[in-house]
């Protein structure tokens, strides 16, 4: 089996998919107190670093999607599928799990 190396610049999502580059967790509570790896909370927030072409339409017309790259985003909790790329970890979802675009 030939291996296969990967880079942000060598995806391209599908369809109505879009991947994201996860922000960091948070390392501390407001109080001040250090979390240990298993207590953090898997961020909701990243940055669009990929789009597909839109969902394919009845009409075989493509729709565009509402996010581009470079948009902070907000997306569901459980959604996509978490891909790590060396250091970085990212997210592919659908545009449907995109819950709002962040300023």
């Amino acid at each position: 089996m030939a291996a296969v190396s990967l880079s942000v610049s060598t995806v391209k999502p599908l369809g109505d998919r879009v991947f994201v580059k996860v922000s960091a967790a948070e390392e501390k509570t407001a109080g001040g107190l250090y979390l240990p790896d298993n207590a953090k909370e898997k961020p909701q927030v990243g940055e669009v670093v990929a789009v597909g072409d839109g969902k394919l339409k009845d009409d075989g017309a493509r729709q565009s999607l509402d996010v581009k790259v470079g948009d902070k985003v907000l997306y569901s909790k459980y959604a996509g599928t978490d891909i790590k790329l060396g250091t970085d970890e990212y997210v592919l979802l659908s545009e449907k799990d995109i819950l709002a675009i962040v300023s």
